[in-house]
């Protein structure tokens, strides 16, 4: 195998990619024939090595983050916050309106609050249709306007 293989870590996606000086190839997946003990020597391989396969997008497959607030009618009306959800439809979603007219961060009901609304890649039929049909319909840095799904009310924005 050619030399010149490094790990350079991706200012976009914030990921670990592989880079070969001498031909300027970069890729996300490991160069053919080049061996796992090969790639640990290579310099930057350790955030390689941490990541993991569900890090990278594979195709047809987007990011996003949200902001989930459940109201006393989502499936589970309970949270890492609140055990039992008593608020109507109604007050999730003026919550939201202020969360978006104010920036408040991690007000979220959802677990993925301690990624900062982070869900990771996903792709069609990965999540419930309302929501998916809005993130998918988003450019990258778009905030959706509220979605309701089963689990409750959601502003979403695509990151990638």
């Amino acid at each position: 195998m050619s030399s010149g293989w490094e790990v350079r870590m991706s200012n976009s996606k914030k990921l670990p990619y592989f880079f070969n000086k001498e031909t300027k190839e970069s890729r996300w997946e490991a160069p053919q024939g080049l061996k796992e003990q090969d790639i640990q020597a290579l310099p930057g391989a350790r955030e390689y090595l941490n990541a993991t396969q569900a890090d990278y997008p594979s195709a047809g497959q987007i990011r996003a983050s949200h902001l989930l607030v459940k109201h006393r009618a989502s499936r589970r009306p309970s949270s890492w916050k609140e055990p039992n959800i008593t608020r109507t439809k109604e007050e999730a979603i003026a919550i939201l309106e202020k969360s978006l007219a104010n920036s408040q961060e991690n007000t979220s009901d959802c677990s993925s609050h301690s990624a900062d609304g982070d869900l990771g890649h996903f792709g069609r039929n990965q999540m419930q249709k309302p929501f998916e049909d809005a993130a998918f319909a988003l450019q990258v840095k778009e905030i959706s306007g509220i979605v309701s799904t089963d689990s409750g009310v959601h502003l979403i924005m695509r990151t990638a």
